[in-house]
């Protein structure tokens, strides 16, 4: 009852996911360009989704599988990894083993039955412990632990490769694992392919056994394509009992049998212990030469990746497919609209790439992803990287120096606590901060013995850290030598200034950093009409007011909170001071226990009183996405863009925004299917289709924004500045606490390289 239930629910879904999806009729692949691609055959390399959407839903269920047809173009393959069963059924299951993936010591209990697997031992329930009647009560679930788990509460149950195939339009490839294994319990996984292959089209068929593919090799039509999948190097292969990592030294062996092969991506670019790539191996090249095809395996979005991607995965699938010397015949994954998207939108791109969307890239602190932020690094790596306007966060010395850093607390932007500065700790109730130590209380010569340190803000939970290689590299920069690199930037349209803390810094502190901004930018000429734009940005609207009334610059109201909605009189506030705002992500669309909720109208409400909405902050970082955009940057970029029609993006990785905008399928009159923006609440109703509904807790309401929020209480006089504390000296010359700091005229020069570079 249960599976005529389920096969039912294949059209629901359909529906549901239909409804949502305003460019299925547009889902034909598009082609880039008559570029020859350096796969064997010279075509697109395919896309193979492992378990269907597997990076989504439990591996291999209905909804992983329909999600693919659902998201992916027509020519996406599905993988099952068929397993058999006591009675000879063939079932999708990503293991042989039933402890992780499925629900079935809740269903049966525990077993402790051993079995021996390619020399292993192997406790629990296996396929092979029931028929397929027996299995009807157990339900799949997520077998990778930092997934949702909400759909495990939709008791999916197991496919049959039948079921697979009756339901999804999409090509099949069956991953045949462990042949012998069910050899020895009286199984024939060679006759269950062989009389499968006759009943439906098999477009592959793999297996990591070289007695398999010999044994079906004559009884396979020669349109489904054979593949040796490579284990580990040191793992052995049973019919030659040599270990995979000899085998590769041998491929002229492999066309005797297979047409391809099947490797972990490490076969192709090797990763060093530290989590940097290494030199790519000749693989591909050699493989190809002894006519062979590639398909790389172990590809997701939501795992540790080589730094040198920069949490971004369209980079790294585009090292396998589009590097200039190989391209791999095909891609493994458990999010396959990414490689989708990568192959038909993001492939053979040129650096001046016409921009297709009109989004502005505003950076936070630089590209703080790549350096730490708001060095010299970070800006020469954001204008190399496409950045519209540079962001400058004001912070100010006790000697009355506007510099750049992204936070009054040294102890969050620099090595500060192993200096002798480390003492000057106190805390500050008025901006609530506890043990920090205050740009305002050293001087700027003090600041420059610092280092600056790279800020991870998912590492202390999740360990993603960003570039460990620069941790302390660049050198911090006055306001006055950002403004000139900035304006020497020949692509760069202007810069963003922030200001926060103003007046606790004018009543306590006695220091002005509005009059010190401003005597800045008339200096560097940033008060000349044929300059670069400005735009001056803080959450307090006293501030801009002040700015309003001493220059013309754009000013840009921050909301610092995520709000639901904000009132018409409101806005009429923020109006009398800024022309610009920016709002969180949340703000745009509210997240649920990191699922989508419905849309909000703030931008539509902003914007109807002509008044640009910028939203923050975009990152390259999986964990900083909500699960609706697949642990995908750019499917979080095209759906905000593509839903709120928002006026730009400000992120920490400018690079991936920057690509994003021009990518070919954003220029087409019907885009394909995967660059259409997902739809808010989408993956909520689909939990809501449980029975009964599943529904994760509902957090409290964000506020809306009201006009006391944006109201403040008069800019307060610059009260005398108290008398210097005692401070530890600066470490002596040749301490080695900090290093030569770049003269004007390089930074200068280096500007306007990158300027003419781009």
């Amino acid at each position: 009852m249960r599976r005529k239930l389920e096969m039912s629910f294949f059209g629901l879904v359909s529906i549901l996911v239909l409804c949502f999806s305003p460019g299925f009729v547009a889902a034909q692949r598009s082609t880039p360009g008559r570029t020859r691609w350096q796969t064997l055959s010279g075509t697109a390399p395919v896309v193979v989704a492992r378990g269907g959407f597997s990076g989504v839903f439990p591996d291999s269920s209905s909804y992983a599988y329909l999600t693919v047809v659902q998201t992916c173009p027509p020519d996406v393959i599905v993988l099952c990894n068929v397993q058999l069963t006591r009675d000879g059924a063939g079932i999708c299951l990503p293991n042989i083993s039933l402890q992780n993936g499925t629900d079935v010591n809740a269903v049966y209990g525990a077993n402790n039955n051993t079995y021996v697997i390619n020399g292993i031992a192997t406790q629990g329930w296996l396929s092979i412990d029931f028929t397929l009647l027996q299995l009807s009560n157990v339900s799949l679930t997520q077998p990778v632990l930092s997934r949702s788990e909400y759909f495990d509460q939709l008791r999916l149950p197991i496919l049959t490769v039948e079921d697979v195939v009756t339901s999804t339009p999409a090509r099949l490839w069956l991953s045949v694992q462990h042949a012998e294994f069910y050899n020895r319990h009286n199984l024939s996984m060679r006759n269950y392919v062989i009389s499968t292959s006759r009943r439906t089209r098999l477009s592959y068929i793999s297996s990591p056994e070289i007695g398999f593919l010999r044994s079906i090799a004559s009884r396979i039509s020669r349109s489904t394509r054979l593949v040796f999948q490579f284990m580990g190097p040191e793992d052995v292969e049973p019919t030659t009992n040599q270990t995979y990592g000899s085998l590769l030294s041998n491929l002229t062996l492999i066309p005797t049998f297979a047409t391809g092969i099947l490797v972990p991506k490490n076969y192709i670019w090797p990763v060093d212990d530290s989590l940097y790539l290494q030199n790519h191996t000749s693989l591909v090249v050699e493989a190809h030469r002894a006519g062979l095809e590639v398909y790389a395996s172990n590809f997701v979005n939501d795992n540790f990746s080589p730094h040198d991607y920069n949490y971004d995965p369209v980079a790294e699938y585009l090292s396998f497919i589009d590097n200039g010397v190989f391209s791999v015949d095909g891609v493994l994954s458990d999010f396959p609209i990414t490689p989708s998207a990568t192959i038909d939108c993001y492939s053979h791109m040129e650096r001046n790439s016409p921009i297709q969307v009109n989004a502005t890239i505003i950076t936070n602190e630089g590209a703080s992803g790549v350096y730490p932020g708001c060095t010299d690094l970070a800006y020469q790596q954001a204008v190399s990287d496409g950045a519209d306007i540079l962001d400058c966060p004001v912070q100010i010395t006790s000697d009355g120096i506007p510099f750049c850093l992204g936070s009054i607390n040294l102890r969050d932007r620099t090595n500060v606590v192993q200096s002798p500065f480390v003492d000057q700790a106190s805390d500050n109730p008025d901006i609530g901060i506890q043990g920090g130590v205050f740009t305002y209380n050293l001087t700027w010569n003090q600041i420059q013995t610092l280092r600056p340190a790279m800020y991870s803000p998912y590492a202390p939970r999740y360990r993603l850290y960003r570039n460990p290689r620069a941790e302390n590299q660049g050198n911090l920069m006055q306001l006055s030598e950002f403004l000139a690199f900035a304006n020497n930037a020949s692509f760069v349209s202007g810069v963003l200034i922030g200001v926060e803390n103003a007046a606790y810094l004018a009543r306590v502190q006695g220091l002005d950093v509005i009059s010190a901004v401003l005597d800045t930018l008339n200096q560097s000429g940033y008060n000349n009409p044929t300059a670069k734009r400005v735009l001056v940005q803080s959450s307090d609207s006293t501030v801009l007011s002040r700015f309003r009334t001493q220059s013309n610059y754009t000013l840009v109201y921050l909301v610092d909170e995520d709000i639901r909605g904000v009132l018409n009189s409101t806005i009429l506030e923020i109006r009398n001071v800024a022309n610009a705002v920016v709002v969180s992500k949340e703000s745009v669309i509210p997240v649920d226990n990191l699922f989508l909720e419905n849309q909000t109208q703030v931008v539509q409400m902003l914007q109807a009183f002509n008044l640009s909405v910028y939203v923050r902050l975009f990152q390259n970082e999986f964990v900083s996405q909500a699960w609706d955009f697949y642990s995908d940057a750019y499917v979080e970029l095209n759906s905000y863009y593509a839903i709120a029609n928002i006026t730009g993006f400000i992120t920490d990785y400018p690079a991936t925004a920057s690509r994003y905008r021009r990518n070919r399928c954003l220029g087409y009159r019907d885009r394909p299917i995967h660059m259409q923006p997902v739809p808010p609440g989408g993956l909520l109703n689909v939990l809501s289709t449980g029975v009964p509904p599943v529904v994760p807790p509902v957090p409290p309401p964000n506020p809306i924004l009201t006009e006391s929020d944006v109201v403040e209480p008069p800019f307060p006089p610059v009260r005398p500045a108290p008398p210097p504390q005692g401070s530890p000296a600066p470490p002596p010359p040749g301490s080695g606490a900090s290093l030569p700091r770049p003269t004007f005229a390089a930074l200068v020069l280096t500007a306007f390289l990158v300027g003419c570079v781009l």
